[in-house]
């Protein structure tokens, strides 16, 4: 073979491998594009069905706040409340959609408790008290079959449990308590202190964080109420406000 013919095959291999890199190369972006788009579809999908869980949520909430105008909007104010101490805890809150779920219908179970008890406005009994304490139960077996609320509904079923213990409805104790029932009991207690009920006037919010740190180690976890400690009043003022504002 003569070298010219050598050099010729070579060029003619190595355009011929260029050829064929090139369509893999076309081949491999129009893959790129695809999976681009696909990606595109199915995340455009997932937002819209968080919207829609999120519109249904709302409205079960709503339904519930309906029967007591007098805290209106709480479901709210402890919602916004909630996810501002959930982040300054460590909670990525972009990834727990489900946290704001359980805040939000932390009061379902209320649906199953009569009126002359839930607005009496005279001390209860320990049975009537018994009788109010079972919404937390109520509002997990509300929740207990929907998939999408699986972990909202720890939370509805724990948000009146105790650090040290005496909560209910099931004891639990210490780090037993899911994170963000532990995190929902400070928004919860944080606005029932600065809200007017029939039975007492609201205080205010520095008055409010005193009496929450008072119960650190007995009612709330240490560790989140120096997460709470982290955030001003101004700012809890501002997320309460933003709540009037936009009901």
């Amino acid at each position: 073979m003569r070298a010219t013919d050598t050099v010729a095959e070579l060029r003619a291999r190595l355009e011929r491998a260029e050829r064929e890199a090139a369509a893999q190369r076309r081949q491999l972006e129009r893959y790129a594009a695809d999976l681009r788009e696909s990606y595109r579809r199915e995340r455009a999908r997932a937002q819209q069905l968080r919207r829609s869980y999120k519109a249904t949520v709302r409205a079960l909430s709503n339904a519930v706040e309906a029967r007591d105008a007098y805290t209106g909007q709480h479901a709210e104010r402890v919602a916004a409340y909630g996810l501002a101490i959930a982040r300054a805890t460590g909670i990525n809150v972009a990834d727990e959609p489900q946290l704001e779920f359980g805040f939000l219908l932390h009061d379902i179970g209320k649906v199953g408790v009569p009126d002359e008890l839930l607005f009496k406005p005279a001390a209860l009994s320990p049975e009537e008290f018994g009788r109010i304490a079972r919404h937390a139960e109520i509002g997990a077996a509300i929740l207990g079959h929907v998939d999408f609320l699986d972990e909202a509904m720890l939370i509805v079923r724990h948000h009146h449990e105790r650090w040290d213990g005496t909560g209910y409805p099931d004891g639990l104790k210490g780090e037993e308590i899911p994170l963000a029932a532990r995190v929902f009991a400070i928004a919860d207690t944080l606005d029932a202190l600065t809200t007017d009920r029939p039975y007492r006037k609201a205080v205010g919010w520095a008055v409010a964080r005193e009496v929450i740190r008072e119960a650190a180690g007995s009612q709330f976890d240490p560790a989140v109420v120096r997460a709470y400690d982290t955030i001003d009043d101004e700012t809890f003022r501002r997320l309460s406000e933003g709540v009037r504002s936009s009901g």
